[in-house]
């Protein structure tokens, strides 16, 4: 009797083993997971605050060449102003990481590429020395704000793929995540030479 009595208990021990040895297993996974997901979303934080950093210098640096440009191409005033209004309304959305944003930024560059194109056709503008140096300004930001696009963009793959594929997305679906969208370069940003008057036509 006592023989069936301790096997009975001897089960039950390793039944009770069996539980907790996987409670231990999914809560080692559920801290993994966790803190994977926060550091994806902290790195994906970071990354955009680089754009972010960047666009900012980008919003800077248009007034001064608005004001240069303005002395030579008089004929395209609707651009250059469609330009400033642009910068305004994006000023007032700096920490927005949103689809509407990031169309609006791409917006925004394809108008300056195509004040830069324009320019082609004054000589006089091509050869000021103020302008080829906002332009290099300008320029170099592009080039930064390429990379730090690609950092954010993988970033918010990852975050996005923990969200949506199992298991992670169960533990994902126990946090607080923001929905963040990914920042790609607009075609006709990538273009040099565009017709502006299409692009802003009313």
């Amino acid at each position: 009797m006592e023989t069936q009595t301790f096997g009975l208990l001897g089960q039950y021990t390793n039944t009770l083993f069996g539980i907790g040895g996987l409670l231990v297993i999914f809560g080692i996974y559920f801290i993994s997971t966790y803190n994977s997901i926060i550091n994806t979303k902290n790195t994906a934080n970071e990354a955009f605050s680089a754009i972010d950093t960047v666009l900012q210098n980008r919003y800077n640096l248009i007034p001064n060449l608005v004001e240069l440009v303005k002395q030579y191409m008089a004929h395209e005033a609707g651009l250059i102003n469609k330009v400033s209004e642009m910068r305004s309304q994006l000023l007032s959305n700096t920490n927005k990481a949103s689809k509407e944003r990031f169309a609006e930024e791409n917006e925004l560059q394809a108008g300056m590429k195509s004040i830069f194109a324009i320019a082609e056709n004054y000589p006089d503008l091509k050869a000021s020395n103020n302008f080829l140096e906002l332009q290099t300004q300008w320029s170099e930001l592009e080039d930064r704000l390429q990379w730090a696009r690609r950092g954010y963009n993988s970033a918010v793959k990852l975050l996005n793929n923990s969200k949506e594929m199992f298991p992670s997305n169960i533990v994902a679906k126990m946090m607080t995540l923001p929905e963040l969208t990914m920042f790609e370069a607009d075609e006709s940003a990538r273009v040099e030479k565009m017709d502006a008057k299409a692009m802003f036509a009313a």
